[in-house]
């Protein structure tokens, strides 16, 4: 697994660049996706398994302290807590998301994710 950033607070511009994990991920293939990433210490994982101009599929994993800072897409995204829980902030107002949990990210809002805990935590992005 690589870790993608030691540092405690990404933007989305170094999301759009970072070093993904191996893809080999198959079709037709009964998955657990909370197996299919590990934690690195002091450090953000992630893993792009569907991407297509439709939008994608990114399972996360952050370590405590981690954090995705502000930021705002042209495209709606579901974050799905697959391990922990996630403080996501949508315009400036905090939920708490838990294993087992969703939320829905619109389009074109600020939003921003801590890890006040580890957690793991599948991203899907629709284009509309």
């Amino acid at each position: 697994m690589l870790p993608i950033s030691l540092k405690k607070s990404l933007t989305f511009a170094d999301v759009k660049n970072i070093q993904i994990m191996d893809r080999k991920i198959e079709n037709k293939t009964v998955l657990v996706p909370a197996e299919l990433i590990d934690y690195a210490s002091d450090g953000i994982v992630s893993k792009e398994f569907v991407k297509n101009n439709g939008g994608g599929i990114t399972l996360f994993a952050f370590d405590a302290g981690q954090r995705l800072s502000e930021h705002t897409a042209p495209f709606d995204a579901v974050v799905q807590v697959l391990d922990g829980t996630a403080e996501v902030i949508i315009d400036g107002q905090p939920f708490e998301v838990s294993s087992g949990n969703m939320i829905i990210m619109p389009a074109g809002h600020p939003h921003a994710v801590h890890a006040n805990v580890r957690f793991k935590m599948m991203l899907t992005m629709i284009r509309g």
